[in-house]
């Protein structure tokens, strides 16, 4: 069966529906749905039941492109710049001499090991870098595992900003493994324009996009993540263009809006949630239609190899490298060891090199599709017996007290009151998202002319007006009352 276009939605939904009903009970067995997608892409292969002909690397990598942008762009929504700002220098170290370190070890045992040049080492060790904290963090919620101190936040920043140092990497010693010549010196360059390039645009068009978001009347809240759409993939691809690392852009681009005042950023952050979940599948379901088992099943020996390689030495030499001088203990240092599992990132990198024909390229994609699947399998199965016995995940009875529902908001808010907007107030005339408010505090509702209204950042401050906040204490609302409203009520009971 081949793919045309009177059959591919029907095609394309049956496997969307099957992935996600299905998914389900497989994640009870702590593996992450994302590897049964990639399972049900194979079974419905040219080698598998559903007999489906697809051998086209350049529209998967096409596909995996835009995938990763909409995964980026949410995880950067989606990320507190509260909680990783302590751990900043740490995620980013993780992130740059990390992936630095391991590629490098990886690319010495494969030259002495199997016979590869070094330049083909450091290829694959590039390729299998990158680190999958999505599927970390389906795991962990899945069974219910908390992890103590700075460990989630370092795994969010590490997620986030290791793609693109894995990308710089792949692009450059695929050039050099196809005979383009080039020095230290050269590389170097390149690293650095890439990477300011990517760092100016994506601060800039961060910034820029708030302020278009801000002050564009649209008339139809549906237009937003249309526009919001819009923004990031020109990000992404002028940046590109410009020579930059559009990844990097993408994903400082998105971290900027989700940390600034910006009308329906609650609702823009669930909505490419949702849409990172439907270009994961996509893009699982895509890459497995790829892969041929047969190809699979002469090299997995050395993808065995290769892959413990990789979890026993090569990331736990990453780590302990790229925080020899930073404050975390011994068994968080081996945690974050253990959960370098690689996902979708690995397997679309491995494209290039295919599409660049280089003499080892098909070895490189099966081994590199090997190397991830057995990642998660032992890695992710174990994910959460392996926090407990190194004791980095929080007690269950100390999870109980939280509040699932609470859990997932920024704050934990517990002072309720009523603000009565006087006359003369600078709040007056200004919408929601313009008071710049802490992210500590919401405005629940409004009273005007004896009628409530649900507020939202585009609503319009009244004189009179009666709004509810709610924030984590009476002192913070005290302070709103003086610098915006101009008077307040005696605060309800806490909340």
């Amino acid at each position: 069966m081949r793919l045309q276009p009177d059959n591919i939605l029907l095609i394309g939904s049956i496997l969307l529906l099957i992935s996600v009903l299905a998914g389900k009970a497989i994640r009870r067995l702590g593996v992450p749905t994302l590897i049964f997608f990639l399972l049900v892409g194979i079974a419905a292969g040219s080698e598998g039941i559903g007999g489906i002909a697809f051998d086209n690397a350049a529209f998967a990598q096409f596909i995996g492109i835009v995938a990763l942008n909409f995964i980026l762009f949410s995880g950067g929504l989606d990320t507190n710049w509260r909680h990783i700002r302590p751990v900043f220098g740490k995620g980013l170290s993780l992130s740059t001499i990390g992936v630095l370190i391991t590629a490098g070890t990886v690319a010495l045992f494969m030259h002495y090991v199997f016979g590869f040049t070094l330049a083909e080492g450091a290829l694959l060790g590039s390729v299998v870098s990158a680190t999958d904290a999505a599927a970390v963090f389906s795991i962990l919620r899945g069974k219910g595992v908390g992890l103590k101190g700075p460990l989630q936040p370092m795994l969010e920043l590490e997620s986030g900003s290791n793609d693109p140092m894995a990308y710089f990497l792949t692009i450059t010693f695929t050039a050099i493994v196809a005979g383009e010549s080039t020095s230290a010196t050269n590389m170097l360059l390149a690293f650095v324009r890439e990477f300011a390039i990517g760092g100016a645009l994506g601060y800039a068009m961060g910034r820029v996009s708030v302020w278009i978001i801000n002050r564009i009347r649209l008339g139809a809240e549906g237009l937003y993540p249309v526009l919001t759409l819009g923004l990031a993939m020109f990000t992404y691809s002028f940046t590109h263009y410009l020579g930059g690392n559009g990844f990097l852009a993408i994903y400082l681009c998105a971290l900027i809006m989700g940390n600034s005042a910006m009308l329906h950023r609650r609702s823009l952050t669930r909505f490419y949630d949702g849409q990172a979940w439907l270009m994961q599948i996509i893009l699982f379901l895509t890459l497995g239609l790829l892969v041929f088992p047969s190809r699979i099943y002469p090299i997995a020996a050395m993808g065995l190899a290769i892959s413990a390689f990789l979890i026993f030495v090569a990331r736990p030499l990453g780590v302990f490298g790229a925080l020899a001088f930073a404050n975390v203990n011994t068994r968080g240092k081996w945690f974050l060891s253990w959960v370098g599992l690689r996902g979708s990132v690995p397997i679309v990198f491995a494209t290039y090199p295919l599409l660049a024909g280089i003499a080892k390229a098909d070895l490189i994609f099966n081994l590199v599709f090997f190397i991830s699947v057995t990642s998660v399998l032992l890695q992710g199965t174990t994910l959460s017996y392996v926090a407990k016995k190194l004791r980095v995940a929080v007690p269950e009875s100390a999870r109980r007290r939280i509040d699932p529902a609470f859990e997932a908001q920024d704050h934990i808010r517990g002072s309720m009151s009523e603000v009565l907007v006087v006359p003369g107030a600078p709040a007056i005339g200004k919408r929601i998202v313009q008071l710049r408010l802490p992210a500590s505090v919401t405005i629940l509702a409004v009273q005007r002319h004896g009628q409530y209204i649900a507020p939202n950042g585009s609503t319009l401050i009244q004189d009179g007006d009666q709004l509810t906040l709610l924030a984590e204490n009476s002192d913070t609302i005290s302070q709103l009352r003086d610098w915006h409203f101009g008077k307040a009520r005696s605060p309800l009971p806490p909340a």
